[in-house]
């Protein structure tokens, strides 16, 4: 523990990145109960033993914040299949003439190289994920569709400033999610709308998640 502001904020910004990948990512996701209010366990990753203050939850401690973070987090994830995929990604267009189903960009908009991913430098990306480009169908046999998201990864220990891509992946990004901060965007309220090609600042040590309704 420590009473510096600046750790626990770093700290802080830390847990709600954890978070957010883990619930943006594909797959089933797995919490660890306590882990969405900050329990630490002081430190202990093998607390199966201590039937003690080590591993209980502690809910007059608990980090309502978080906690509040963590529910919008899966109440986003619910709302959008396209963060619950049934297939794999190709990084192809589903059909002649549409977009790829995901895609990876540089800082400067330009698609990432296979080269890039091996340069130890690299500590930040930007990940388009696209709603159409999913094969599944519904139970009646209905092609699912969703909205499109991107996701900016900054691992780097400064700002960063982030071209968009272009129109042909949406004209405009609402921006929904900023683990700088402690809240999220949910639908029915406003977020800062950003153009195609426009440059948006990344803070350090933080993830984006911008929205484009299709």
């Amino acid at each position: 523990p420590t009473d510096d502001e600046n750790i626990n904020k770093f700290r802080d910004c830390q847990k709600r990145n954890f978070l957010t990948t883990l619930f943006l990512s594909q797959g089933i996701p797995m919490l660890v109960a306590g882990d969405e209010l900050s329990r630490t366990q002081q430190g202990n990753n093998n607390a199966y033993c201590q039937d003690n203050e080590i591993s209980w939850l502690n809910w007059k401690k608990a980090d309502k914040v978080l906690l509040e973070f963590t529910q919008k987090l899966i109440q986003l994830r619910r709302q959008h299949p396209v963060f619950r995929r049934r297939t794999w990604f190709r990084g192809q267009p589903m059909q002649p003439g549409e977009i790829e189903d995901i895609a990876w960009f540089k800082f400067d908009g330009q698609y990432m190289k296979d080269e890039d991913w091996q340069h130890d430098y690299v500590k930040s990306f930007g990940v388009f994920i696209n709603g159409r480009g999913m094969q599944a169908r519904s139970s009646l046999g209905v092609r699912l569709t969703d909205d499109s998201f991107y996701i900016i990864f900054n691992a780097y220990q400064g700002y960063i400033d982030y071209k968009l891509p272009g129109k042909e992946y949406a004209n405009d990004w609402t921006l929904i999610l900023d683990t700088s901060k402690d809240t999220i965007i949910t639908e029915g309220d406003e977020g800062r709308i950003y153009q195609a090609n426009e440059t948006i600042t990344v803070h350090d040590n933080s993830i984006l998640l911008l929205h484009h309704v299709i």
